[in-house]
């Protein structure tokens, strides 16, 4: 399986992020974003939990160097909040409970709505 993603909307099949790290282990979620200071545009990072949750898919901006743009989906990938979230802020959380999350450049907030649903297509390399 591709650890890369390509994140589309469904109903128009328009590429909202080119490039999303698939990130499920334990290990990923811990690091994600942190001491990063430069993300390439239309890569980010795709955030697995086990079920959907407020406090499970919660981030924290501690130790990040750059504002993110972070989008909440509930477990069939509809977009459930989104939000710009600056560095050294202690958490932000969804309004409603999510299974996956992306953290990716703050250009992603103007081409994703709540309610829109994405796909996570593989990419092949």
């Amino acid at each position: 399986m591709s650890e890369w993603r390509n994140i589309k909307n469904a109903n128009t099949n328009e590429v909202v992020l080119a490039r999303a790290k698939w990130c499920a282990s334990y290990w990923c979620h811990f690091k994600g974003l942190q001491f990063v200071t430069n993300l390439p545009e239309g890569e980010g990072l795709l955030f697995v939990t086990d079920s959907e949750s407020r406090m499970g898919t919660a981030i924290h901006m501690f130790f990040m160097f750059m504002n993110i743009a972070v989008i909440w989906l509930d477990k069939d990938g509809v977009v459930v909040d989104k939000t710009y979230a600056k560095p050294w802020r202690p958490a932000y959380a969804p309004q409603s409970p999510a299974m996956y999350y992306i953290e990716a450049n703050p250009s992603l907030l103007d081409r994703v709505d709540i309610g829109d649903k994405l796909t996570f297509d593989e990419v092949v390399s």
